[in-house]
């Protein structure tokens, strides 16, 4: 995990104040936990990193665009990302992240890596049902589109299965339901 050395800040030589940290983020740093689901990736994340005597706090800031494939017609496309995650960051007796807006470190350490936050932060900014723009405008042509829209079922024909010869004894049944 060689790579993931550049997103380990050692805190204790930083003084009390704001530090700024800049990351360009492309498929490779994907690659090192094993997530393919992008077809590509050019994003910037911001890190506004902030010392204080007694805790750190850490705001991050992430906007870009990854290729992605459309959940319904399997087109690769752009999808916009912009989000933002806020961190602190105490001191105690041991390791604890059972909250996720709060890491409590033990005492003795002096770094941290933040390569686990920006991973999370990307992947769940991207949207659960990714829609290819030209779906939603109706500019997208493609054979798969074409198939779904052959095989969708009419108007017509639901209107048809309407107007079938139900069984009189269910009529008499709704029109209890009717009466008041």
């Amino acid at each position: 995990m060689k790579p993931m050395k550049a997103y380990t800040i050692q805190f204790v030589g930083l003084k009390v104040g704001e530090h700024h940290f800049d990351y360009q983020i492309d498929n490779a740093f994907f690659l090192e936990f094993d997530f393919d689901e992008f077809n590509e990736a050019d994003l910037k994340v911001d890190l506004l990193f902030e010392k204080k005597t007694t805790l750190l706090e850490l705001n991050f800031s992430v906007k870009g665009t990854v290729n992605v494939n459309c959940d319904v017609s399997n087109e690769p496309f752009n999808q916009s990302i912009k989000d933002t995650f806020k961190l602190v960051i105490k001191f105690g007796e041991e390791y604890n992240n059972d909250n996720e807006e709060i890491l409590i470190i033990p005492h003795g350490e002096y770094q941290i890596n933040v390569a686990q936050y920006i991973y999370e932060l990307i992947v769940l900014a991207v949207p659960a049902k990714k829609v290819h723009p030209g779906i939603e405008d109706g500019t997208l042509q493609s054979d798969i589109l074409n198939k779904l829209e052959e095989l969708s079922p009419e108007e017509g024909k639901a209107e048809e299965n309407n107007t079938e010869e139900t069984d009189p004894r269910w009529d008499t049944l709704k029109k209890l339901l009717t009466d008041k």
